[in-house]
């Protein structure tokens, strides 16, 4: 089920009043189904791989606190094998095949292993990644085992943050399963006017450029480089406003019943410097990087050869989990490249900061924005490119970036992608910079709500409604 449809507006609203009229002890059962409803929306058969996962998951934890010693760590050997087992098998079978069927082909070979044929589950990745967070922080003593089979399905299922993150902890979520959360003014407020921003962020912005970042990229061949850098910073905006709206409605949906999810964005355009940035996008899959993958290779505390080698491995991971492409992986390879010359060029650039006492200018300050925002605009290319091919063609015919770009369905449609784009950034400008003055935190109650109610109208007049389903439900 899309958040961007008529069906979810009816399936929230119910559930919601259904939540806080029924007694206490009935709310997980009601909480539970309508997750499976939610997920079964999609592809019915496939939540019995949710099902597999979680019981193989919810007796692990069992056993595993009760285990000690080698006993303990082949359980949670287990638990990992059988979570990673299955999103290698949907989401990486097709991809190993592919390349062992090309590296026979070029000894002269015939692979006989068939290519599967079914779609890869929705959300596959982040339900994987949260239910290994569990058996991890279990066997690591952070968290005591889930007793309540209905409890623990609830954490990795909870309908809000299924699909698409955030990948939540079990220190962070599964406690609030077992609250009586009461119905609060405050936080229906709040959670309804995030889930506003996030429709905005969708509807308004995302779902416009997408029309433009489709026609150059199906096409890369056809566009010059004009068109080129325009389709790739509108890419960068569609993909921030399509993810982090879906967080944003994520989160304020769970948190009108009471739930508190970890915030997933803080406005990462505005970030400095790449170690910024990564510190404010996707921060749920970010900070499960830096948990489960780079402290354990050795994070700081190693070589720095060592350390720079860690941190292109998370990325290159990082790109691999984001999808069985070559392009994912050299999108996840730059980053990685962009963290390893940062951290050499560090000394260097606070000498010069200090020896030109730039590290209080706002032009300086603003060239730094500027500069990262340009690495992580092209490292997008490949991450949205259909192919390898697709990218290098697109960065080669930068070279014609002096000619007009292409205005897509005319030059009305291309001013309103301008002006969503202005109104998105005026708007996050103040929330980054000045919280107290800003329209939706204001300190006066009617400012607040005008502009909550300016920004359904907003949408509702200018929100493209035809535009699908959110670009991380592929992950």
């Amino acid at each position: 089920m899309l958040f961007n449809s008529v069906d979810f507006a009816f399936f929230y609203i119910t559930v919601t009043l259904l939540y806080f009229l029924l007694p206490f002890k009935g709310r997980w059962v009601l909480l539970l189904a309508a997750s499976c409803y939610f997920y079964m929306a999609f592809v019915p058969v496939y939540i019995l791989i949710l099902g597999f996962t979680i019981v193989v998951d919810y007796f692990a934890g069992i056993y595993i606190e009760k285990s000690a010693g080698r006993k303990r760590k082949w359980l949670l050997v287990c638990s990992l094998v059988a979570n990673i087992g299955v999103l290698a098998f949907f989401k990486y079978f097709n991809f190993i095949n592919e390349n062992i069927t090309a590296a026979a082909n070029s000894m002269g070979w015939h692979n006989h292993i068939p290519f599967l044929t079914i779609l890869l589950p929705i959300g596959l990745s982040f339900h994987t990644f949260q239910a290994m967070s569990y058996t991890i922080e279990v066997y690591r003593g952070n968290q005591k085992a889930e007793k309540h089979f209905g409890i623990y399905s609830l954490y990795v299922m909870f309908y809000p943050q299924l699909v698409a993150g955030p990948i939540e902890r079990p220190q962070n979520i599964l406690h609030q399963m077992h609250v009586k959360h009461n119905f609060s003014y405050a936080n229906m407020v709040a959670g309804l006017r995030q889930m506003a921003w996030g429709f905005f962020k969708k509807l308004v912005v995302a779902d416009r450029l997408s029309i433009y970042v489709d026609s150059v990229y199906s096409n890369p061949e056809l566009h010059n480089g004009s068109s080129v850098v325009v389709s790739s910073i509108f890419f960068a905006i569609q993909i921030y406003c399509d993810f982090s709206g879906y967080s944003d409605i994520a989160i304020g949906s769970a948190r009108t019943m009471g739930f508190e999810l970890m915030t997933n964005f803080k406005r990462p355009y505005f970030s400095k410097s790449i170690p910024e940035f990564w510190s404010k996008w996707h921060i749920s899959l970010s900070t499960w990087f830096r948990d489960y993958l780079y402290i354990p290779l050795g994070g700081n505390r190693v070589s720095q050869g060592r350390r720079f080698l860690n941190l292109f491995i998370v990325f290159m991971v990082s790109g691999l989990w984001h999808g069985a492409n070559y392009t994912f992986i050299i999108w996840g390879a730059l980053h990685g490249t962009y963290q390893i010359a940062g951290l050499l060029a560090k000394p260097y650039v606070s000498r010069m900061e200090s020896f030109l006492q730039l590290s209080q200018s706002k032009f300086w300050g603003l060239l730094r924005g500027l500069f990262t925002f340009a690495l992580v605009t092209f490292a997008w290319i490949f991450f949205r490119a259909n192919t390898v091919h697709d990218a290098f063609t697109m960065i080669t015919n930068l070279k014609t970036i002096g000619q007009q770009p292409f205005l897509g369905n005319g030059i009305n449609q291309f001013g309103h992608c301008i002006l969503a784009i202005l109104l998105l950034f005026t708007i996050e400008y103040f929330m980054e910079f000045k919280p107290e003055i800003s329209l939706f935190n204001n300190r006066y109650e009617v400012v607040r709500w005008a502009s909550v109610i300016g920004l359904v109208f907003i949408i509702l007049v200018f929100g493209v409604f035809n535009g699908g389903q959110f670009i991380y439900f592929q992950f």
